[in-house]
């Protein structure tokens, strides 16, 4: 059984190996210099630059740069909302898949354009190839491309001094499109092309069975969609089984390749923000921390789901990796993938803001499901999402340092630059957001009647469904315990809420935070002499403490709706 553990080994060598080149690969994008894919995207940048009728050289403020996010944000809400209200009226529909109701549009919409990526519809009957490709697929990119623009924003407040401007985001936007994500996911879509993913505009195929019976086997562009699912750490699937369709994983290497992917972006950007701060030291320290919060993770949920829960009457029966007196967790797992690149990939997903799955998480034993709980319940910021793990990381560094540094008596700073009230209560808009929108909206849904019709289970685990419910929406990751049926006018309203201020909230936050760090001045060599240090063993210890604490402002206070189930009939 153990050997399987060198897959977890194999998996963390190679993500290390590609840190360091994809990092200095993006810091390059960013500071205007050659590279190898320059050919690509220089011509695409050019040619975005005169359709959207930007100055991309032209830097932006703060505020000036949010606006132009906020409206870019409305107004791709606005553009898939209309496509999946009329998507039985436009091509690419060869099944005539009909209109969504408007409350699972805007929740699609809010989800996709979130990049949260949580789905109320089964993906194979729900949506049409148009829809998947215009709508769904283009957010895949553009709002994983807007997640790095804010952590490229808050990179530039940290480094500038003294100035006004943090960037221009149009540029930033186009960057990450054409030099990052774009040229990945099109050797990605080959390589999943090869393994048999499909990738094509054929009606379903109709089959019929050796026993007589009719099989419908769904077709589409599926290749290219995972390609951007997993590299934009969106989640959401082709199909309704996501990535434990045969279709959208089909092997073992593609399996391997998602994990890769899902973490690939998130972890160079550690590195990328070192180089851009003078201080390397400092982006691995920030990845060693996140390294901590993933292996403990993994192993909790790994060790969890091979355990099982306990069954007396397996004394003698061994399972297929050899243990006896029980019966590991294999319900609700891909046999083809088992226990071990199951918890990687569910581990992987929860704790980057992906919401992708290859098992389900509703059949996992009650402490595998809440080490998905809690990886997301700490702010997705275990390597987190494109650009959303790491600003969300910094902010919690942030707040880390305000704490230590009045506990010891020494200026609040971070890199050299003094961290004051204002920037302290960006930070906190930023972290509490989304932990108020878990606690809220739980206790609403906990408490009326008709929740119940859209339960599987009662009592705790029905509970727990609506709690990862929220808790997967306000913190943009999109995975869920499959026992709730979401596709309701309360959940899919108050779900696509939760989604849209857990985001934009979080991102107005960041974005002014950039604004008021780019003007401060670096501290001067006196008084940086006296600052904390923020790449220490004690540091890292501290912010631990800190991303515990924070989450559990999710966890526990949720915990203590409990009562609640003595007067609800779940």
């Amino acid at each position: 059984m153990y050997h399987n553990i060198w897959l977890f080994v194999i998996f963390i060598g190679v993500l290390l190996v590609i840190t360091k080149p994809l990092g200095t690969y993006i810091y390059n994008v960013y500071h205007g210099r050659r590279t190898f894919l320059d050919w690509f995207a220089s011509p695409l940048e050019r040619g975005y630059g005169k359709l959207i009728g930007a100055h991309l050289n032209k830097e932006q403020s703060a505020k000036q740069y949010l606006l132009s996010l906020l409206v870019f944000s409305l107004f791709a809400l606005l553009f898939v909302f209309v496509i999946l209200m009329l998507q039985a009226f436009v091509p690419l529909n060869p099944q005539h898949i009909d209109n969504m109701t408007w409350h699972q549009a805007f929740n699609t919409a809010a989800s996709f354009v979130s990049n949260t990526n949580w789905q109320s519809y089964s993906g194979e009957t729900g949506v049409s190839y148009l829809s998947q490709m215009a709508a769904l697929a283009v957010q895949n990119f553009v709002s994983a491309a807007v997640g790095i623009s804010v952590a490229i924003a808050l990179f530039r407040g940290i480094a500038r001094n003294n100035e006004a401007t943090i960037g221009n985001f149009w540029s930033d936007l186009g960057k990450a499109v054409f030099w990052i994500l774009l040229p990945l996911c099109i050797v990605i879509t080959i390589i999943y092309i090869l393994q048999g993913v499909p990738q094509n505009f054929m009606d379903y195929v109709h089959a019929h069975t050796l026993s007589g019976a009719e099989q419908i086997i769904p077709q589409g562009p599926v290749a290219s969609q995972e390609a951007i699912k997993s590299l934009g750490t969106n989640g959401g699937g082709f199909f309704n089984a996501n990535s434990a369709h045969p279709y959208e994983n089909p092997t073992a290497l593609t399996n391997f390749i998602q994990v890769l992917s899902i973490f690939a972006i998130g972890a160079a950007l550690t590195y990328t923000f070192g180089k851009w701060v003078g201080n390397t030291k400092q982006g691995w320290f920030i990845l060693a921390v996140m390294g901590v919060l993933f292996i403990c993770s993994l192993t909790v949920m790994t060790y969890a789901e091979l355990k099982g829960m306990p069954n007396p009457q397996s004394t003698h029966i061994a399972d297929i990796y050899g243990q006896s007196g029980h019966l590991a967790n294999l319900e609700g797992k891909e046999m083809r993938f088992g226990i071990f690149q199951s918890t990687l990939y569910n581990t992987v997903s929860t704790s980057a803001s992906d919401g992708g799955v290859n098992s389900m998480l509703d059949s996992y034993t009650p402490i595998g499901g809440a080490a998905a709980l809690v990886n997301m319940a700490l702010g997705e910021i275990i390597i987190g999402g494109v650009g959303t793990g790491m600003y969300g990381f910094l902010l919690f560094m942030l707040l880390s340092v305000f704490i230590a540094s009045l506990m010891v008596g020494r200026i609040p700073s971070i890199l050299g630059k003094r961290i004051e009230g204002t920037q302290m209560k960006w930070v906190m808009l930023g972290v509490l957001i989304s932990p108020c929108c878990v606690l809220i909206f739980t206790a609403i849904a906990a408490v009326l009647p008709s929740t119940y019709a859209s339960l599987t289970n009662t009592g705790a685990h029905g509970f727990s469904e609506i709690l990862y419910a929220y808790t997967s929406a306000a913190n943009n990751n999109g995975s869920a315990f499959t026992g709730l049926n979401a596709n309701t006018l309360f959940f899919n309203v108050t779900l696509g809420i939760a989604m849209l201020l857990g985001r934009f909230v979080t991102i107005a936050a960041v974005i002014m935070l950039a604004g008021s760090l780019v003007a401060t001045k670096r501290a001067t060599d006196q008084i940086g002499s006296s600052l904390l240090s923020t790449t220490s063993v004690l540091f890292g210890v501290l912010v631990l403490f800190t991303i515990l604490i924070v989450g559990g402002l999710t966890i526990f206070p949720a915990l203590s709706l409990g009562p609640i189930l003595d007067y609800v009939t779940f």
